[in-house]
Order: structure tokens, then sequence, then C-alpha cells
């Protein structure tokens, strides 16, 4: 059948079936979705900086032997997953590591507080990280969901030592007006558990600058066929494309996907998907369908420690 479900099955990935954080359904009929796969991960744990040798490097585990190498700079091209989102037929993302695209570029927190302005969106990366996202909203200040609250920050405390850029053209809604965007971060300061509307810090910034439902816990019924679709890019002439029923389950694979790396998304593809011949007519797109008798496991667990019930 052409319009099955898909899912991603992976060995040391729980998978769980879309329904309300709180594990009871709020909607009357059946919640029929994609699976989405997450690490339990916190994406706000700051890692330990590993112990140091005389000569600035690091230790093996034991602290014994000579030391490791330095970690490599930040590079966006090396760790970051190449993806479009549609909806139907309209992409409304679009992360493209394109010739002469500049976009993508990090700046340290202090280099990036030159090129903010009140309504941006600001992304903090690193690797092996989820991405942390906020509203820069002046004076040299964000807010943003962090630890299952909405904070307002300075952005050099926000960013945890993490490089950063602004992100208002990786969606392509048409944004709010910036005192817009600014306004609605600022209401919801303070908010915190149960009274949050938003699974982690992108939706939620998102939502402040577009304002769109799709953003919010189940702000979309999940119901029939799957409308949104994730475009992986594997290689310059081939992709792997999954779909889901909600932005908000899509955008929780596209961040699990940018926390484990663009290689360890690539090996997975190899390892646990069986590729499907390709449509006709479409030979650079590849559409995988999952092991048969594989059923989801159900999990409390939920992605980055942010997810929450509103």
């Amino acid at each position: 059948m052409g319009n099955q479900v898909e899912k991603l099955t992976h060995l040391s990935y729980k998978e769980v079936p879309t329904a309300d954080p709180t594990g009871v359904d709020r909607d009357d009929g059946p919640r029929i979705g994609v699976s989405y796969i997450f690490s339990s991960d916190d994406e706000d744990v700051e890692p330990q900086p590993p112990p140091q040798g005389s000569n600035g490097g690091s230790l093996p585990d034991g602290g014994d032997g000579p030391p490791l190498p330095q970690p490599q700079p930040y590079d966006p091209r090396l760790h970051e997953v190449e993806c479009s989102v549609f909806y139907r037929d309209e992409c409304i993302y679009q992360k493209s590591f394109a010739p002469g695209s500049a976009a993508l570029s990090t700046y340290t927190p202090e280099n990036l507080l030159n090129k903010c302005k009140p309504g941006d969106l600001v992304e903090f990366v690193s690797q092996a990280q989820y991405p942390h996202w906020a509203v820069y909203v002046g004076n040299f200040q964000v807010v943003h969901l962090h630890r299952l609250e909405v904070s307002n920050s300075f952005l050099t405390d926000a960013s945890q030592g993490r490089r950063g850029r602004v992100v208002n053209d990786l969606y392509r809604y048409k944004p709010l007006s910036p005192s817009a965007v600014v306004r609605n971060a600022l209401a919801h300061v303070g908010a915190k558990e149960r009274e949050l509307s938003w699974r982690n810090s992108e939706c939620f910034a998102a939502w402040c600058r577009y304002g769109k439902r799709e953003f919010k816990i189940g702000g979309e019924l999940r119901i029939g066929k799957q409308p949104y679709r994730l475009q992986i890019q594997l290689s310059a002439q081939r992709s792997h494309t999954l779909e889901f029923q909600s932005l908000e389950d899509l955008i929780m694979e596209k961040r699990r996907n940018d926390q484990i790396g663009r290689a360890a998304v690539l090996q997975e593809l190899a390892m646990h998907l069986h590729p499907a011949e390709p449509d006709e007519g479409d030979s650079n797109l590849a559409r995988t369908t999952p092991p048969p008798g594989r059923p989801p496991v159900p999990s409390s667990e939920e992605e980055d420690g942010e997810a929450v019930a509103h």
C-alpha cells in the first residue's frame, strides 16, 4: 500500500507511539501516527570536561597514558543533517549547505549579540547535544524554554558556552512583527511544567515567531494520512523521506538527528532500514519501510526532558 504509516526502528532507541505526554489521550477518537524515536538525554545537561593532561590534552578514561587529541572545532557541515520539511507539497523548512550559503555559520555568544535584533530566533549548537532555541528580546537577553520553565536570561548565559546563530530563515512561514514576537515570548516567562504548551525549546521559540498552533502540544489531530514529510539529504543525488502526522512529531525526530549527528544518522539508515525500490521517475528519492512484526514499545520518557502536558 502506498500510504502505509512509515516508522523508523532502531536497536538502541525506544519506539514510542504518538500520544499525550501524560499517558492519557485527550482525543475521543484514536490517535494514529508515525512513531518517533528520541534519546532520553536532557538537552540541557552540561557535559563534563574530560581530565586534562599536563600539556592541555585530554587523558583517556583511566587518566594514564598519552593525552587524547583535542576536539575539533564545531563544523555544521560535519555534524548536522541537511534536510527539508514539507507540508503536503509545500516546503516549510529547509536546512541546506549549498555553496555560498552562510545562514548556518555559527558565532561565539559575544559575537552573536552583534547580529541579533529583537524578535530574532537564536539557535545554540554543539556536537552531541540537542540544539537549543531562544527568542532574542533585546537588551542582551533571550526568552527560552529551559528545564521545564520559560526563562528570561542573558544570551551569554543561555548559550552555556555553545556557539550560536540567527535562524529566522529556516522555517518558511510568514513571521509576526518583531514586537509581537517579543510580546509572545515575554508573556510566558515563568510558565513551567504543566502550564507549558510546547515540547521543546524549538517549538516554543518558533511558536513565538510564527504564532502557529502546529508548534504546540496536541496542536494537530493525528488521524488519517501523514501530511508532513522529513526529507533527509544523504548525498547530492540521494535522499530519504519519513512521513509524520504532525509537525510536533517531525520536529522531535529532526532534533534527535541533530543530537546524534550526521554520521550516526547515516549509519542508522544503512543498518536498520531496508530500502525499497524508488517510485518510477523518482530515482533520487529513497523511501524505506520498517521490518514487519516489530510493535512499538510504550514508554513515558520524553525528548530533552522538556515534554509536558498543558
